[in-house]
């Protein structure tokens, strides 16, 4: 994705145009900024966003699917809060895929990042084991406890960005993240055959 460097080109990235505002047309300086800030934006995120859809759907959808986060960061820029904006885009990017998700047949993630022990990433056979149990594991918990999980283990967050993301307190984010903590465990200690 290639980010414009220049006044001129600062409303054209791959030859597209910024995308249309449901805001008024603003001038001068206030539109200058809102150009740098979104700039800023998709430099400082889309590898994020695109890492986020890759390990979750389709990776061929990845880059549009974040695409679309940023249009719609675009158009609800006094939406976003200043101080969250990756939290916001995470948020708006749980949307996005939901509907994406309901247009096209869910397809299972290719790859769960190998975590395990040494032992566990030298043998093959026993890393594909193992990697099928983590997966089965993480299907037996409900689709928010994963969406936590992931968000956590994938995404880093945790404390006030997970809880921005979800929407309530930080006390309830951490309380939600050591509910679904403690529901893989019990999963993966009833899973754990080898």
């Amino acid at each position: 994705m290639r980010i414009a460097s220049t006044a001129a080109d600062a409303d054209v990235t791959e030859g597209v145009g910024m995308p249309e505002s449901a805001d008024p047309p603003r001038e001068g300086a206030a539109a200058s900024h809102d150009v740098a800030w979104f700039t800023e934006v998709v430099r400082e995120h889309s590898t994020a966003l695109v890492r986020y859809f890759a390990r979750r759907g389709p990776r061929q959808d990845a880059e549009d699917l974040a695409a679309e986060v940023f249009a719609t960061a675009w158009r609800r820029r006094g939406d976003v809060p200043v101080d969250a904006v990756l939290p916001w885009l995470y948020r708006t990017a749980g949307f996005t895929l939901a509907n994406h998700r309901r247009k096209t047949i869910d397809l299972p993630v290719d790859e769960v990042p190998e975590t395990g022990t040494v032992r566990v990433s030298e043998d093959p056979e026993l890393s594909a084991l193992f990697d099928a149990e983590l997966r089965g594991a993480l299907a037996t918990v409900g689709e928010r406890d994963r969406h936590i999980l992931l968000l956590h283990a994938w995404e880093g967050l945790d404390g006030e960005e997970l809880a921005a993301v979800l929407g309530i307190s930080r006390s309830g984010a951490d309380a939600a993240l050591s509910r679904a903590r403690k529901r893989l465990r019990e999963a993966w200690g009833e899973r754990m055959s080898f």
